[in-house]
């Protein structure tokens, strides 16, 4: 057995571009890529790679995953065998084991430290809301010193931790949590001297962290006391969940926006992402309250290979900016940088701009990192030649950094002229940069980096309508439709809450809760089975505290489980949940109101479909000339309570149809 950990990095790791590019030839197409698929004879591309989403679809067969599960329907191996072909791809050493005791403990131990972020999340956001101190301290500060909206607030899940200094801890413990997590995940600090345990975070305004999936792996808390000898910011220490280098705050948020607009804006702090999201500006994140790392600079790529680094228009901001530069440059990455004036940091210029505003100044007065280093070192410098030449040198080691050929001859170029200097001694001198610096291993990345370099800019990817069919289920529609778009909804917004309108009442309801619930009270069960695998994997995480997300799916073992969440995933969710409500002349305004009336709907009509279907099998029952009177008796009665289920089922179905 392969352990978590390992295949997590392996899945981390993956870029399903450049596993599936060893099998077939993979061409840009917008956000997305594009090939003739590998698994059946076809004239015209229907194979389409999504690097944000790390998943593969073909829209002519069917056929559907993540790189892993590429590798096992290519090759014709076995899960563990396609984890050790890309492992062996990455560098990555896998030991096999068997699952010990202590495997299985660790793994719960995972999903309790999760299950805990998740509550402390939602007691922190609670406090904030409900309590005297929380509006007073916490809110207030949101509200006007940031001029955050309630709903900013609300989407990025900030909250307060109460003073009292163990309140939160023991509340904890009251509700059911054990302390060795609240120690783990470091929501708990303890005294060695007397083994006192504390709030970390006591009386502060809380930011969760939350993964590329969306789930809580950490915390940050800002004080909002002035003295001087308390630390502005805590943060959460690195725990089983949670590593600062591999983690960007915002990127769950940032993601659509980033893909949708093919770069991202580095910022450094939690509030520069949520003021610039705040004015419209999505496609922003921030290096999590560390340096910038390589693993975040990965991260990060599969959405976009152009970053934007903006931070503050002082001296130490324009210094800071440097920091980065060559790390991304590295990674075969393109770097813009944005200052701002110096009066400003991202969030201030978010707060009193508009996002057209941002947006005009960013494209106005980015530079390419050629041109802002070599400005900013050369004032620093003056007319000292020493100093001059160490600003080339710098730039120069910048240049060698980039592993494709085509750009490093631009910029060669570039720097030539800026600095009044020989093109061929620079060629010279960034030759000599990248022997010396280059191992094997980088250079082979340098040839894969440099081919991927001749596909950009494509129009995107034509979905075509018939693979669109969420939210045009009427009452004539077949079992397999109805069934597709319930688990549809499960998978796809399994975690999203809404607010279902029965007459003037509004009834808030979380998806998952509802299909569970309602699929529980009459003992339902779907009628294609990979769907009941699926259902029964919710159920199993419900029962374990949590809401299963679609990535645990998209990367599960089971390949018919992989391949309905891929399916799943693959529909436009803004073309499935807007335009095609929008045709039917059903004017939605919010997500929240499209599920309102999609769940219930889909859910109505399933019912109606499987009591029909019971219907059918007791009229075949009935019909058999061996049943008994006293059967026969049963089967009356049975069949009578389900028309009369079926005729209350069909009236709300027409209404929620109306």
């Amino acid at each position: 057995m392969i352990d978590r950990d390992t295949i997590d990095r392996i899945y981390a790791s993956a870029d399903i571009v450049e596993v599936i590019n060893d099998y077939v030839t993979l061409k840009k197409k917008g956000v997305n890529y594009q090939a003739c698929c590998p698994f059946h004879n076809e004239k015209t591309p229907s194979f389409v790679v999504s690097p944000s989403k790390g998943l593969y679809k073909c829209f002519g067969c069917g056929k559907g995953g993540n790189a892993v599960s590429f590798v096992m329907e290519h090759e014709n191996i076995t899960y563990p065998e396609a984890l050790k072909i890309v492992a062996k791809k990455y560098g990555i050493e896998v030991k096999e084991k068997e699952e010990s005791e202590e495997d299985k403990i660790r793994q719960n131990n995972r999903e309790s430290m999760f299950m805990l972020n998740s509550w402390a999340s939602d007691y922190f956001v609670n406090i904030l809301h409900n309590t005297d101190e929380g509006i007073s301290v916490g809110l207030s500060y949101f509200r006007q010193a940031r001029g955050f909206s309630e709903s900013t607030i609300r989407k990025f899940g900030l909250g307060f931790c109460p003073s009292g200094g163990d309140k939160m801890t023991q509340d904890a413990l009251r509700a059911g949590y054990k302390e060795e997590f609240l120690l783990s995940t470091g929501l708990t600090l303890k005294r060695e001297e007397d083994g006192r345990i504390y709030d970390r975070f006591r009386e502060r305004v809380m930011f969760p962290v939350h993964n590329v999936s969306g789930r809580i792996v950490a915390f940050g808390g800002r004080t909002l006391r002035t003295d001087k000898k308390v630390a502005k910011y805590q943060n959460s220490p690195e725990s089983e969940i949670y590593s600062k280098k591999n983690e960007i705050y915002g990127l769950f948020f940032a993601k659509k926006a980033i893909q949708q607009q093919n770069y991202a804006i580095m910022v450094e702090g939690y509030t520069d992402v949520i003021s610039m999201h705040q004015s419209g500006v999505e496609n922003v994140v921030a290096s999590s309250g560390t340096s910038l790392t390589t693993e975040q600079i990965r991260l990060l790529a599969r959405f976009t290979r152009n970053i934007t680094v903006m931070y503050d228009g002082d001296s130490a901001g324009q210094h800071a900016s440097l920091r980065g530069i060559d790390m991304i440059l590295k990674e075969g990455l393109n770097v813009r940088v944005v200052l701002l004036p110096v009066e400003h940091d991202p969030d201030s210029f978010a707060r009193s701009h508009s996002a057209e505003e941002v947006r005009e100044y960013i494209k106005q007065n980015s530079q390419d990192f050629i041109s802002y280093k070599a400005k900013l070192l050369l004032a620093d410098a003056g007319d000292d030649p020493i100093k001059r030449s160490e600003v080339v040198r710098d730039i120069v080691q910048s240049i060698a950094e980039i592993p494709d050929s085509i750009q490093r001859s631009f910029f060669i170029k570039e720097c030539a002229q800026l600095m009044s200097m020989s093109e061929d001694l620079l060629v010279t001198e960034v030759a000599k940069r990248r022997v010396n610096s280059l191992g094997d291993k980088e250079a082979s990345d340098f040839i894969q980096r440099e081919s991927r370099q001749y596909w950009k800019r494509r129009e995107e990817t034509p979905q075509s309508e018939e693979n669109l069919v969420i939210g045009n289920l009427n009452v004539g529609s077949s079992l397999e439709s109805i069934e597709r778009e319930l688990i549809y909804y499960l998978v796809v917004h399994g975690a999203k809450n809404y607010e279902f309108r029965e007459g003037r009442k509004i009834i808030p309801m979380n998806v998952a809760e509802t299909i569970i619930d309602e699929m529980e009270v009459d003992s339902m069960r779907f009628h294609n089975e990979v769907y009941n695998k699926i259902y029964d994997l919710y159920c199993t995480a419900r029962k374990e505290g949590r809401i299963l997300m679609p990535d645990e799916l998209a990367t599960h073992s089971d390949i018919e489980v992989c391949d309905a969440a891929t399916d799943l995933l693959f529909i436009d969710d803004q073309y499935a949940m807007s335009e095609i409500w929008t045709k039917k002349d059903v004017h939605t305004t919010s997500e929240s109101e499209v599920l309102g009336k999609g769940v219930p709907k889909a859910m109505q009509l399933f019912k109606t479909k499987f009591v029909t279907g019971m219907l059918a099998e007791l009229s075949a029952r009935l019909a058999d000339n061996n049943i008994s009177e006293e059967e026969e008796l049963q089967i009356i009665s049975e069949m009578t309570r389900i028309n009369r289920l079926k005729t209350i089922l069909s009236k709300k179905t027409n209404r929620l149809t109306i």
